[in-house]
């Protein structure tokens, strides 16, 4: 199976400094755009990431390239073979590890202190799909004609079904949050010859409706024009998408 890939990372129409980050293998992509294929028969693993970063200034920008670099390397080092329970087993345990460091981080030094930031991703590891999210930053799967939200925000706009708290994430790495969690969902019978997979920050999916980036999608956008589209839209955050088609 063949995934080609594109990526796409911006500052928005607003924001001074990006501190979105998205991870293509070994390729980190920020205010930046990138394409690449991948083939899975030539891999027992590959792992596409978006982190959305918190804390302003220059903070959230080095949460999210913390995670993301510490998370390919991990994720490389795994042992190969691992079953569906023991990698859930390591992806808890380096959540546990990363969230740790990210705080004591800010513990360290004040300017990072709070500093925090999403995550979701999409994985292939022995010959199975995972998606994986922590935060609001979301995976979309388009299958034909209907495009459906893969991941659930963790956020209070979810909890209480107000728009008005659409910023406020009840989940996040570092950013103090002591209770951290991640979601990781095998998915391999979900993804299908001709399918797309869309990971974006809230960037994205503030500025966009579903129906908005399904329209786009339709006509052969690829990530770098979903996310003009987005700044066009406004471009009120930084705004960043990685879009994978399983061909």
């Amino acid at each position: 199976m063949k995934l080609s890939i594109s990526a796409a990372s911006y500052v928005g129409c607003v924001r001074h400094n990006n501190e979105d980050m998205i991870l293509v293998d070994n390729k980190f992509v920020r205010n930046d755009k990138y394409w690449t294929m991948a083939d899975t028969c030539e891999n027992d693993r590959y792992l596409v990431a978006l982190a959305d970063g918190m804390g302003g200034h220059s903070r959230g920008e080095v949460a999210s390239s913390d995670v993301l670099h510490n998370l390919q390397y991990y994720f490389s080092d795994l042992p190969s073979g691992l079953s569906v329970e023991d990698l859930n087993e390591a992806v808890f345990e380096w959540m546990e590890s990363i969230n740790n460091v990210i705080d004591s981080k800010g513990r360290a030094d004040a300017r990072f202190a709070g500093m925090g930031t999403t995550l979701v991703a999409f994985a292939y590891y022995n010959q199975n799909f995972y998606w994986l999210n922590c935060g609001d930053s979301r995976l979309y799967r388009l299958h034909g004609a209907a495009l459906q939200q893969m991941t659930t925000d963790h956020s209070l706009n979810n909890l209480m079904g107000n728009a008005e708290h659409s910023n406020v994430i009840t989940n996040c790495i570092g950013g103090g949050c002591k209770t951290s969690f991640i979601d990781m969902v095998q998915c391999t019978p979900e993804v299908c010859e001709g399918d797309f997979f869309l990971l974006c920050s809230d960037g994205l999916s503030d500025m966009l409706t579903d129906y908005e980036i399904l329209s786009l999608l339709e006509t052969g956008a690829d990530a770098a024009k979903l996310c003009k589209a987005a700044e066009l839209a406004g471009g009120y955050d930084n705004v960043s998408a990685c879009l994978i088609k399983i061909v």
